[in-house]
């Protein structure tokens, strides 16, 4: 199957191009060119509208419009629209199949397409206590009746109804000294993160309810976002125990990320709760330009590897970073290790050339660590940690505790999705030019009989 994938995608390519050649190659790579040029003057008026305010943003906007319209134009007057449509299908269906291909060949661990931490068999909890956000998600506690189904399943359930704010830590670190012997969340990646701390430092197990908005650490533990009531299982019989490292920062723990930079200093505006599209396009020239904000260095492992740049991102385990647009998925949460991603562009260009993987030279930087610490030309940071804006002193230190968290799940939980495969034509062709050798090594039968 590996071969055939890899000769499917080199025989959709070929067509491609035969499909260019046939409807008359001058015309059709003048097309095709066309067609790029309007995707590069696309991606550079979007940083335009991002980047810079006034005129020059109402005129990206425009040409943010115009340019794939015009394009478009150009083809249904040239009479080449079924003609370019069609190749760019097949180019699609051909890359489709290359990543397929390398996929396939990552050894019978991977054949599902999901990757899974070690599992241990755990007896259930007997004392279960579940903290609860009914305004989280949307309201998912009451729509899926999370409350019920915790109780029916023998678990005592605190519902942060206020009035006011509720201290998450101490009324977790009172259920621990009660005699509770799991902690567990329904609510946002911030309230986890709270929990899992408190979990860790008392050894014993968490469990994680995908009942907040995005839902970014059940999405990383294979748990199904869309029925977070699925969750409630791993009470009983058919929960499964893993273990999992714990991003620290200034003395607390992130079960995600900690950002620092363009993001974190919009998330600190007053404005940002009602209005988050209005506020981030005010905020983001004067940021992105580095005239606004304060002037990063990054150390890794005690050598400065960064300077100024605008956006930095720790997190627990590394991201993938083949689909720059997609930085939401972490293949492990069991490797030991941060993950630091840093941007720095100056200008469209390299903003439109982030969406290549080789134009991400110079602007992106995307390594390991165990331990990173940012500090900044000012006596205080803002700081996302899991969502949740922060102020903290400089330098901030991140390292990482391998293994600290135990998290119950049901065993039958979706799983992460495998990342897609670097596609390298080089490995490509060796696996489609490849012949499978059959009765070479046939054992030989002694003359004796």
């Amino acid at each position: 199957m590996q071969r055939w994938l890899a000769r499917l995608a080199f025989a959709a390519l070929i067509a491609a191009v035969a499909v260019l050649v046939a409807a008359g190659v001058l015309r059709s790579i003048t097309a095709l060119l066309i067609g790029l040029a309007g995707l590069a003057l696309s991606c550079a008026a979007a940083w335009w509208v991002v980047a810079h305010r006034g005129p020059v943003r109402w005129l990206a906007a425009a040409g943010l419009v115009v340019a794939p319209a015009g394009v478009i134009t150009l083809y249904v007057l040239a009479g080449l629209l079924w003609e370019i449509a069609l190749s760019t299908a097949l180019t699609g269906a051909g890359l489709l199949a290359g990543r397929k291909a390398l996929l396939a060949g990552r050894g019978p661990d991977r054949s599902s397409g999901r990757a899974r931490p070690p599992e241990v068999a755990a007896d259930p909890p007997h004392r279960p206590f579940l903290i609860m956000n009914p305004r989280s998600g949307g309201g998912k506690v009451g729509r899926f009746g999370l409350a019920e189904g915790a109780a029916g399943r023998g678990a005592q359930v605190a519902l942060l109804t206020g009035p006011g704010l509720v201290d998450v830590g101490a009324l977790a670190r009172q259920a621990v000294d009660r005699g509770a012997d799991l902690l567990g969340v329904a609510g946002g990646d911030g309230t986890q993160a709270l929990v899992a701390g408190i979990a860790a430092g008392r050894d014993i197990p968490m469990l994680v309810i995908s009942a907040g908005t995005r839902n970014h650490f059940a999405l990383d533990l294979g748990l199904d976002r869309d029925d977070p009531a699925a969750g409630l299982d791993a009470l009983g019989g058919d929960g499964v125990e893993v273990r999992i490292d714990l991003g620290e920062i200034a003395g607390r723990t992130f079960v995600n990320n900690a950002s620092f930079g363009a993001y974190a200093q919009v998330v600190q505006s007053p404005a940002y709760r009602d209005d988050k599209a209005g506020t981030a396009l005010e905020m983001l020239p004067g940021l992105l330009s580095g005239t606004d904000g304060p002037h990063l260095t990054v150390r890794v492992d005690g050598q400065v590897i960064l300077d100024g740049p605008q956006a930095v991102l720790v997190s627990n385990n590394p991201y993938e970073t083949d689909d720059i647009a997609g930085l939401g998925r972490r293949a492990r949460l069991d490797t030991g290790q941060l993950g630091v991603v840093a941007v720095h562009v100056q200008g469209a260009a390299q903003a439109a050339a982030l969406l290549r993987p080789s134009g991400r030279r110079g602007s992106l930087t995307a390594l390991t660590a165990c331990e990173v610490v940012v500090d900044s030309d000012r006596p205080q940071i803002p700081v996302g940690i899991d969502g949740e804006a922060l102020m903290l002193p400089a330098p901030v230190r991140c390292t990482i505790a391998p293994l600290a968290l135990r998290v119950r799940v049901p065993a039958g939980r979706p799983g992460v999705p495998v990342p897609s495969p670097r596609l390298t034509w080089a490995r490509l062709a060796h696996l489609a030019l490849s012949r499978k050798t059959r009765g070479r090594h046939r054992a030989r039968r002694h003359p004796s009989g």
